[in-house]
């Protein structure tokens, strides 16, 4: 058998927000009955610049030996006009041994525990205090009995789950799902099975609705369905971006969208050039793209090394980026036309606008829409991510809830509720369920229906989505005879990635500059900019699919090779640069 490891089970509390004696003890109680080793510890989350709270809880610390901790606790928290003679004469009151009470709460010590139990408490991630942490993981959960037994017996899955989300928050994990999933593609098809991998790409995944047969391959689903939904994804990012975020009024959105303008069409300008008489014009729109998740969490690998400004500035262009290779895939890259799965299309989304109109904010029926819209969409032979990106768009954005009126909403439901319950006039145990309906309604209120739907998708997009087009879109041979690099539709390519988006970026954002149309946040340095610039040449995802859309068979290979060299160069000389670049920069601070 194994040995169960102890659980610490710690609550932070501070002297504001007070538990109430019958609380503790129920906790208490909780964890002596649980019928495993938990131990429970008090810690105190104050205002260290305040010396009376320090003074406090002091003295709550220097009764616990006499275990009076909790009564003090009590007397002292939420009370009034405090000072060290009214915490003295509490302390009086509990009879006990006084003169060791002063001996230990003038000890250094204890001081030194009080600062240190308030940083800690800082650093827990606990959301709101008084705050639980099981095993150093925050508990987010109820706070009644049965939750927090809960929470205990499902300890071991919690830290997994932890770890997991503290990977999740990690900046840089979404573009190492990204190598990975490359990696073990290529290492599979060129030291593995190939056509295992050839198997797995052409598997047929279908449904028959009586003369409808729908089957498409694996990759077709990944590229034409996932992708939709990383598309989705996009568009509520531009929406967001476009509301209330960096692309949200002129004077923020004009160097961004300019940079973008310049990192789309200096690449375009270097590949036509290339390719002006060659069969493989076509392919111009492959070198326009940035992959957001790479370039961002590239940048998240250098840490507090890239200025917040660069961040925002970075993530507002890409986002632009994003926008432009949108429209081109809508314009250039679909393939033949079906005006009747087109106008089909059309009225559903005159149906998705007429309930955005109407206000209607359920989700589900903007999903569901979606969903027949995407099948229309590909059915039409437009691009079939579109569909993802239109979805997004009409989805009402119902804006911010006034968070004051429904806090005061809810507390006076519950004091009703709560009053009810303890009159012994009324037979009531619990809450009443036209109060569950308004609280129901009261938390869905403040959660913005686009907001939330971007949030949940994040993270089935960065690791499981974008991994699994990675994975099934990079699974190339890599014989050295197959592929010349001079060929004008890859050197166009790898040159539109790597020189033209850092030319494009930074030469335009130095002409908005110069027209005053806007200008850089004083953090952000030409050459950290160039470096972001060269990131912002990593085209990866949204490159391969606009090579998926404008080649097949050998120029496609070759197509996803150049873009994967043009990724690895550009990455290389973004993180360099910027290496130097804020290497320099906290030398001189």
């Amino acid at each position: 058998m194994f040995h169960k490891k102890p659980i610490d089970v710690v609550v932070y509390r501070n002297l504001k927000n007070k538990i109430s004696a019958k609380a503790a003890k129920s906790l208490k109680d909780s964890l002596v009955n649980f019928g495993q080793e938990v131990t429970l510890h008090y810690k105190y989350a104050i205002d260290v610049s305040n010396p009376i709270e320090i003074y406090a809880v002091k003295a709550i610390l220097a009764v616990r030996e006499q275990n009076k901790e909790e009564a003090l606790y009590q007397a002292i928290a939420t009370e009034t006009d405090l000072n060290e003679v009214k915490i003295d004469g509490f302390v009086r009151e509990l009879d006990i041994n006084f003169s060791a009470y002063q001996k230990e709460i003038h000890s250094n010590t204890l001081e030194k525990q009080v600062y240190a139990e308030s940083k800690e408490a800082e650093t827990a991630g606990v959301p709101i205090f008084p705050g639980i942490t099981i095993n150093g993981i925050p508990y987010k959960g109820p706070w009644d009995k049965e939750s927090i037994i809960g929470a205990l017996q499902k300890n071991g899955a919690t830290l997994i789950r932890a770890a997991m989300q503290g990977l999740f928050k990690w900046g840089a994990s979404a573009a190492l799902a990204l190598i990975i999933a490359t990696i073990a593609a290529l290492v599979l098809v060129n030291l593995g099975d190939a056509a295992l991998y050839e198997q797995w790409r052409h598997y047929p995944i279908g449904f028959t609705f009586g003369t409808l047969d729908f089957t498409l391959t694996v990759e077709e689903w990944i590229n034409d369905f996932f992708m939709a939904i990383f598309f989705l994804l996009i568009g509520l990012e531009i929406k967001e971006e476009l509301i209330e975020g960096e692309l949200s009024t002129r004077k923020k959105a004009t160097l961004p969208v300019v940079a973008a303008i310049g990192g789309m069409l200096v690449p375009a300008v270097i590949y036509f050039f290339l390719n002006s008489n060659g069969e493989q014009l076509h392919g111009w729109g492959v070198p326009m793209a940035t992959d957001i998740a790479f370039t961002l969490g590239l940048m998240a690998i250098l840490g507090s090394r890239i200025p917040v400004s660069l961040k925002v500035f970075v993530s507002a262009l890409a986002i632009a980026d994003d926008l432009g290779a949108i429209l081109i895939i809508a314009l250039f890259y679909g393939h033949g036309f079906q005006i009747g799965y087109f106008l089909a299309a059309l009225g559903v989304l005159l149906f998705m606008f007429y309930f955005n109109r109407k206000r209607v904010y359920n989700v589900s029926v903007y999903l569901i829409l979606g969903l027949v819209l995407w099948f229309l969409v590909f059915k039409s032979g437009l691009h079939a991510t579109l569909a993802g990106v239109l979805t997004a768009l009409l989805i009402p954005a119902q804006g911010k809830a006034n968070l004051q009126l429904i806090a005061k909403q809810t507390s006076i439901i519950f004091q009703k509720e709560i009053g009810e319950i303890n009159n012994s006039n009324f037979d009531k145990k619990k809450i009443a369920p036209e109060s569950l309906l308004v609280l129901k309604k009261a938390i869905e209120r403040l959660r913005e229906p686009s907001e939330f739907l971007l949030h949940n998708l994040e993270k089935f997009v960065n690791f499981i989505v974008l991994p699994l087009f990675a994975f099934f879109n990079t699974g190339i041979v890599l014989t050295a005879g197959d592929y010349n690099l001079f060929v004008p539709a890859n050197i166009g390519i790898i040159l539109g990635l790597c020189l033209g988006k850092p030319l494009g970026i930074v030469g335009f954002s130095w002409l908005a500059t110069k027209l005053q149309w806007g200008k850089l946040a004083p953090e952000i340095s030409w050459k950290s900019l160039i470096g972001a610039a060269c990131l912002a040449g990593i085209g990866f995802t949204m490159s391969i699919v606009v090579a998926s859309s404008a080649f097949t068979g050998q120029a496609l290979t070759a197509s996803k090779i150049s873009i994967l060299l043009a990724s690895v160069i550009a990455a290389s000389l973004g993180l360099g640069i910027l290496y130097t670049a804020t290497v320099k920069k906290s030398t001189l601070d």
